[in-house]
């Protein structure tokens, strides 16, 4: 019989049926399990988040588990099509309240994903309701979450309503500012809830035009009067600590809100000057968007375990490469997240520190007070760290000290912004780094960037165009690689693209994942290095060893339907 308490886990089993069924097929160790169940006391956590957030299983494997052992049928609620008919079958405030959500329906009756699908007086309240039977599926927490975003009306029509307010003349001083305020926390909780990484103010000269940046590619989302600029950006301002009569230099804040699911989110605020009035980006940092897991981040079975071997390493470097945006950072604190034990001690010198790992002893450069990289790792190997992260090499003497610390038994973590993973060692002789160091220290390299995912509620297949045959045929490299998959014949090649739905607003792709190329320090390579071999001759040899290049990690994740053609083609720029 299965217990139906609550127990740390937020779900309907018990905590020793959990246990079970996750420490007999071998998903967890025992000793995994328990400073799980451990870090959820302590933290006053569910056990659910905990387990996710540690990377030790993932959220549909879970709730497959546990569906299984409640003897229901689970359901991925990413993978579901929920249109605002079925939606709106329940009450928003029922469905947060009681964990439920109407999905679809069948001649059998409502699909109701439930939290708890063995709450027999939910079901009959809702049967009672709709007038229909329901049939349960189990779903978890965090497919709930997001599920739920889907209640919010459109931001165009919530921003009109509040316009139409302000434009009253019936309205008071203080009704004006309460409502200035809801504006602006509308824009930072929409732009959380559509997984935005930076919201964008700008001004023209008859017009303010809100955008959101999503999944690397910016989004027009509102058009505001010119007249209503300075008071949001006034509010905007005062809640980042910044000079609200200043308008002719740049300022910087920061802002921390409650997102609606009760996140505290950070917000780092820039304002600008430009020619018609005042340019304000808030970037959203909030560890929800960013699951710092290296098994979702898109690392390939083979790169993942050369990846996990040089963690293991006591000491050395693990060097993460790329151009700005393409998540180097989110890389790294994967990495850390999986070092950060109570028995090892990590410092870390940053700029800025974006997101505030428990555990961890984080720095943050400062300028005013002349604490650079350099400074703040030389007070760091004073502070008997086991391992040290740096959150960028950019001159030489960083590159000096984030080495020799390397040689002493620590493990150093950093990126480096260079092309592909065989450039970054060459870009380390050139911060006069001594050639045998640079053997003797770099465990690995990876390097990445950062492609657009299908959408997966309205992914279809599809044969080649004309034109993308051409380019194929055209293009040496990529021609290559269809052959070697067995593709020499392009008309029998079929890919997959999303159609376009609401959920990703139409435009085909939800979400981001990394191409990787992971490049292991092995004899050979160290040879090049110690003759100061050029970045090509280091690529050549590392392909030899068996390294798969991000372009050729981006073409197998488009024939395993990840990612497009296009994407790929736009981020490696072939």
């Amino acid at each position: 019989m299965i217990c139906k308490d609550v127990l740390y886990s937020g779900m309907i089993i018990p905590v020793e049926k959990l246990r079970e069924l996750l420490l007999k097929p071998g998903h967890l160790s025992e000793g995994q399990f328990n400073t799980a169940l451990e870090d959820a006391k302590r933290t006053k956590t569910d056990l659910e988040d905990i387990l996710i957030e540690k990377d030790l299983i993932k959220d549909n494997q879970l709730g497959k588990l546990i569906a299984e052992a409640l003897g229901v049928k689970f359901i991925n609620l990413e993978m579901e099509k929920i249109n605002d008919e079925m939606l709106n079958f329940i009450p928003e405030l029922m469905a947060r309240s009681k964990g439920i959500i109407a999905l679809s329906r069948s001649e059998d009756g409502i699909k109701v994903g439930m939290r708890n699908p063995l709450d027999i007086e939910t079901r009959h309240t809702l049967e009672k309701r709709i007038g229909e039977n329901i049939l349960p599926y189990y779903i978890t927490k965090r497919g709930l979450e997001n599920a739920l975003n889907q209640y919010r009306a459109g931001i165009k029509k919530d921003f009109k309503k509040m316009l139409d307010e302000l434009n009253s003349e019936d309205i008071g001083r203080e009704e004006r500012d309460k409502l200035v305020v809801r504006m602006v926390d509308m824009l930072l909780q929409y732009g959380y809830e559509n997984g935005a990484s930076d919201i964008h103010i700008e001004p023209y000269r008859e017009k303010v035009v809100v955008r959101f940046r999503v999944d690397g590619v910016m989004h027009d989302v509102l058009e505001i009067p010119k007249k209503m600029m300075d008071i949001i950006l006034s509010r905007i301002k005062i809640m980042a600590k910044m000079r609200t009569d200043e308008h002719r230099a740049a300022q910087d804040g920061k802002i921390r809100f409650i997102a609606g699911d009760g996140e505290e989110v950070d917000v780092r605020v820039s304002v600008v000057p430009v020619t018609e009035g005042e340019n304000a980006v808030m970037r959203l940092l909030a560890a929800k968007t960013r699951q710092f897991s290296l098994t979702n981040l898109g690392l390939s079975d083979k790169n993942l375990e050369k990846v996990n071997k040089a963690i293991k390493n006591p000491w050395g470097m693990i060097l993460v490469t790329g151009p700005t945006g393409s998540g180097k950072t989110t890389t790294v604190y994967a990495v850390m997240k999986i070092l950060n034990r109570r028995e090892v001690h990590i410092s870390t010198i940053e700029d800025p520190v974006e997101y505030n790992i428990e555990g961890i002893s984080q720095i943050q450069v400062n300028s005013r007070t002349n604490l650079t990289f350099a400074k703040g790792l030389r007070a760091i190997v004073r502070q008997d760290p086991d391992i040290i992260m740096v959150g960028e090499i950019r001159d030489e003497e960083t590159a000096d000290i984030a080495v020799n610390s390397a040689m002493t038994g620590h493990l150093v973590l950093s990126t480096l912004h260079a092309n592909d993973a065989a450039t970054t060692l060459p870009r380390l002789l050139d911060m006069k780094v001594e050639p045998f160091l640079i053997a003797s220290t770099v465990n690995v390299v990876i390097a990445q960037r950062l492609v657009r995912k299908i959408c997966e509620k309205c992914r279809v297949s599809y044969s080649l165009s004309e034109e993308e045959k051409k380019i194929i045929s055209e293009d040496f490299n990529l021609k290559n690689i269809f052959s070697s998959l067995g593709y020499k014949n392009l008309d029998k090649v079929v890919l997959y693209k999303g159609d376009g739905c609401k959920a990703c607003g139409n435009t085909g792709y939800f979400g981001r994942v990394g191409i990787f190329e992971v490049l292991e320090m092995n004899e050979n390579i160290k040879k090049l290095i110690i003759d100061r071999a050029r970045s090509d001759e280091i690529m050549e040899m590392a392909k030899i060893n068996g390294m798969t290049t991000m372009f050729e990690d981006g073409i197998n994740k488009v024939f395993q339907a990840i990612t497009t053609l296009q994407e790929v083609l736009r981020v490696t720029k072939i």
